[in-house]
């Protein structure tokens, strides 16, 4: 048993490894030439210095409005293909995506998109303010993006749900709803801009900068694990943006994990819909 134990223990670390990197990995792969570096963010912090090699990549890049004029949704995937192929996203590419000011679920959202794809990428752990707290340069040249012939891609659509899906499973013991938001969004004491205030019920309360250190490192695996609990999960917030933090801590943790990619935007748009507040 013990064996086991350590074996699935190591798996695990192997597995954050590799979705995981830090300042000081980053660094000595800076010569690799399969490396392809997304500085996810604006322009302005993008021009204000960036990891060397970095192109900048915003959220606008890779989402479209969804029905209803929902913010932040999937674009088709032959769409998402051609985009990746054009900053020079090859399957044998080395992806590390940052971010480049405190919004890490900016960073988290774009990774999402790769693991939808099947594609892998990792997330600079603390961003771009931790490779600047590790000493390392930053650069404001602009790469010049040589973009890949060919980009193979399998798209997973049973790593999303809609409202139609999550309705009927509302009753579902056997699954989690994780609700990312802030306390005062998830309690309903602050609608958010949202047609109706409150949660979807029977979600539970993890909100996203509760999975991280103030510094943007995301916790150790095994307390992400204690956190986010036993059971399959899907996670939702306001436009499917903090709720990609639950997810990637999730995927992290080795567990079962999807997306409400139209999340309370959607849910609470839908009159027909029930929402609890506290």
């Amino acid at each position: 048993m013990r064996t086991i134990v350590a074996m699935l223990a190591l798996t695990l670390s192997s597995h954050a490894a590799e979705m995981l990197v830090s300042p000081a990995e980053l660094q000595a792969e800076l010569k690799n030439p399969r490396l392809v570096i997304l500085h996810v963010g604006a322009a302005a912090d993008y021009a204000a210095g960036h990891v060397a090699g970095a192109q900048l990549v915003t959220l606008a890049d890779l989402s479209v409005p969804g029905e209803n004029n929902l913010r932040l949704q999937l674009p088709p995937v032959e769409v998402l293909r051609e985009k990746l192929m054009k900053m020079g996203v090859a399957n044998d590419s080395r992806v590390v995506i940052y971010t480049g000011n405190a919004s890490m679920q900016s960073a988290t959202r774009i990774w999402f998109t790769f693991d939808f794809l099947s594609l892998k990428a990792s997330i600079l752990n603390g961003g771009l303010a931790g490779w600047k707290a590790a000493g390392f340069a930053v650069s404001q040249e602009v790469p010049q993006v040589v973009a890949s012939t060919d980009l193979k891609v399998k798209a997973r659509p049973e790593l999303v749900v809609d409202a139609a899906w999550l309705s009927g499973h509302l009753k579902d013991s056997s699954m989690a709803l994780i609700d990312a938001r802030l306390d005062e969004f998830y309690t309903g004491k602050n609608a958010g801009n949202m047609p109706r205030a409150g949660r979807i019920p029977g979600a539970r309360n993890v909100p996203f900068p509760t999975l991280m250190t103030p510094g943007l490192e995301f916790l150790p695996v095994a307390e992400l694990a204690a956190k986010l609990g036993d059971k399959p999960i899907v996670s939702y917030c306001h436009i499917g943006m903090q709720a990609t933090v639950v997810y990637f801590s999730a995927r992290l943790a080795g567990k079962d994990v999807r997306l409400y990619d139209g999340s309370y935007e959607d849910w609470s748009r839908r009159t027909e819909l029930p929402v609890e507040v506290q």
